[in-house]
C-alpha cells in the first residue's frame, strides 16, 4: 500500500521509524527489536538510511522483512549526498525489485570528509535532484520528503526554506514528514505558512520521545529544536532517575500526539529509536483514540 493512501483516508494513523544496525554484529539484535515493533501493526514503518551510506546495505533487507513477514507497509529512506547518480540508480532498482513503492527522498547529512568540498562538483546537492530522478525512473513511486517546522539549519530564513520545500512538492513529493519538535505551536504556525504558500500535501508530524536525559543534548545537536520550559522542567526534575524520566518522556510525547489529534492532525510518526517497549506504551496510551483495543 502506498503511504499517500494511508494519509488520505481521514482516519487516525500512528507510524514508527526504525534504523538499521551500525555493524554486522548488531544486526540480529536490531532485527529482533524492529520485528517487535512490526508486531504492533502500526499504520506503516519507515527504515532510515545510514549517513554516507554506512548502514544502507541493511535498509532494504529490514524494510522488505517488515513488509513481507508482518504485512506492514514500509517506507525505505534513500539519501544521495555522498553518492554518484549511477550508484543511486542501482539502489533505486534494488528498491523496486524488492517490491517497495514508498521512498523517503533525502539529501542526507554531509559526511565530515565532504564539509569543505566544492559543492559544485557534487552530483547531488539537494533532495529535489533525487526526487526528480525517482520520478523519472518510476512514476508510480510514492515519494516523501523532510520538512522543518523551525527552519532547515542551512536556510537563511523560513521564507527561503518554504520556497525550496514547495519546489520538492512540485517535483513530485506526495507527503512530508517533519523533523522532531517539542512545542506543537511551532507546527501549527508552520502549517499555516506552508498552506499559504500553496503546499497542500499531507504533513506528518515527527515526534521523538525523550526517555533519558542524555538524549536531550543529542536531540538539540541534531535538530536545534526549541525546548519549551515545560519540557526543560521535566528533564530537570526527573533526568537523574532513569525510570521516572522514561515514564515522563513517554507521557510528554503522548500528550503532544493527543493535542495534535485533537487539533485536526490525523497522522503521526514516532521516532522509536528501535525501542519496542516505548513504541508499545505510546500505542497503548492511544488505543481508544486509534480505535483499537487490548494493544
Amino acid at each position: 500500500m502506498k503511504i499517500s493512501q494511508i494519509l488520505n483516508n481521514n482516519t487516525f494513523s500512528l507510524s514508527f521509524e526504525v534504523f538499521p544496525p551500525k555493524t554486522d554484529t548488531s544486526f540480529m539484535s536490531v532485527k529482533t527489536a524492529v520485528e517487535e515493533i512490526a508486531k504492533l501493526k502500526p499504520s506503516f514503518m519507515s527504515v532510515t538510511y545510514g549517513a554516507g551510506g554506512g548502514t544502507s546495505k541493511y535498509t532494504l533487507d529490514i524494510a522488505k522483512d517488515i513488509k513481507e513477514t508482518y504485512g506492514v507497509p514500509t517506507l525505505a529512506h534513500l539519501t544521495c549526498v555522498s553518492s554518484s547518480k549511477e550508484t543511486v540508480k542501482e539502489k533505486i532498482r534494488e528498491i523496486e525489485n524488492a517490491g517497495i513503492s514508498n521512498i523517503m527522498a533525502l539529501r542526507g547529512d554531509i559526511p565530515q570528509s565532504m564539509i569543505n568540498d566544492d559543492r559544485s562538483r557534487w552530483e547531488y546537492t539537494h533532495a529535489i535532484e533525487l526526487i526528480c530522478q525517482l520520478k523519472e525512473f518510476n512514476k508510480d513511486f510514492c515519494i516523501g520528503a523532510a520538512c522543518y517546522p523551525e527552519i532547515h539549519p542551512e536556510s537563511r530564513n523560513q521564507k527561503e526554506d518554504i520556497f525550496y520545500l514547495k519546489e520538492k512538492v512540485d517535483a513530485g513529493c506526495e507527503f512530508l514528514t517533519t523533523q522532531m519538535f517539542f512545542d506543537n505551536n511551532l507546527l501549527y504556525n508552520f502549517l499555516y505558512k506552508i498552506r499559504e504558500a500553496g503546499i497542500t500535501v499531507p504533513v506528518i508530524p515527527g515526534i521523538m520521545p525523550i526517555t533519558n536525559a542524555n538524549q536531550v543534548e543529542r536531540a538539540l545537536k541534531l535538530s536545534g529544536s526549541f525546548m519549551p520550559q515545560r519540557f526543560k522542567s521535566l528533564v530537570d526534575k526527573f533526568g537523574s532517575n532513569p525510570e521516572a524520566m522514561k515514564q515522563a518522556g513517554i507521557a510528554y510525547a503522548t500528550d503532544q500526539i493527543i493535542d495534535l489529534y485533537a487539533n485536526g492532525i490525523t497522522n503521526i510518526h514516532v521516532y522509536s529509536m528501535n525501542k519496542p517497549d516505548i513504541a508499545e506504551k505510546i500505542q497503548s496510551n492511544l488505543s481508544c483514540i486509534l480505535g483499537t483495543q487490548n494493544i
